[in-house]
């Protein structure tokens, strides 16, 4: 059996207390309850953290590059590769200032190793 939403004439289920389209209650008496809808925000970001993923990420992505100039050597300018795994890691949050911060480094990576690599080249 079935009991019809007088406000809106939609079919609903007998053991229905409230009309699933428009909420009407489908019972006599029957009050609905009061609930509260919460405002979900993002967590704060850890501040540390990112400048601590910035500092490593610039070391990493740019040590071939430092290395030639410091050292006069590029035998370890292969390490420049691991600048990107921060900025890729950081890119998969859901988080959107940590997205923003991950896309930001990605850049200087880039940048980075793209100078290492014509410093070793040249």
């Amino acid at each position: 059996m079935t009991r019809l939403c007088n406000n809106c004439g939609f079919e609903n289920q007998d053991d229905y207390d409230f009309c699933a389209k428009c909420g009407t209650p489908l019972v006599d008496g029957v009050q609905p309850r009061n609930f509260v809808v919460y405002n979900h925000q993002a967590p704060p970001v850890n501040n540390k953290a990112l400048i601590a993923a910035y500092l490593i990420t610039i070391l990493l992505s740019w040590s071939g590059f430092i290395f030639k100039i410091i050292f006069k050597d590029t035998r370890l300018s292969a390490v420049t590769f691991f600048g990107f795994f921060m900025p890729f890691y950081l890119v998969q949050s859901r988080h959107p200032t940590i997205k923003k911060h991950g896309l930001i480094m990605l850049i200087i990576s880039l940048i980075g190793v793209g100078l290492s690599f014509y410093v070793m080249l040249h």
